[in-house]
């Protein structure tokens, strides 16, 4: 699993990596019982505080993605994907929904966004 950080997103460093390694679980590139990097490690990997690795560990172990295991590590939890696919979904939503806006105050119509999800999604 690679961890990409955009620095051109409006989104905060911490909950990009949350996003992906979620993401990598619904696809199954990690499974239940693998072993995480340590907070450290990811840290110096990505270039980002520990801090931020820190927050975005917390944030997966309440959602039930990984778990802490006192001095072994962290481990990724067996997930019910269909409830990680539908907090996915609304969060895909929210965003989609910003940019419905963001479309709106440009003067583009529905037919405009749809045309443009078109194009894109043949790349």
């Amino acid at each position: 699993m690679k961890i990409v950080i955009s620095t051109t997103v409006n989104m905060p460093i911490y909950e990009q990596i949350v996003n992906q390694i979620r993401d990598a679980v619904i696809r199954g590139e990690l499974s239940a019982g693998e072993g995480m990097p340590s907070i450290r490690v990811l840290a110096k990997d990505l270039a980002v505080s520990v801090i931020t690795t820190k927050r975005a560990y917390e944030e997966l172990e309440k959602e039930g993605v990984i778990e802490s295991v006192p001095g072994r590590g962290f481990y990724v939890c067996e997930q019910k994907n269909d409830h990680l696919r539908e907090k996915q979904m609304m969060n895909i939503e929210s965003r989609m929904s910003d940019l419905l806006k963001e479309c709106e105050n440009a003067g583009m119509t529905l037919d405009d966004v749809v045309d443009m999800v078109r194009v894109l999604g043949e790349k």
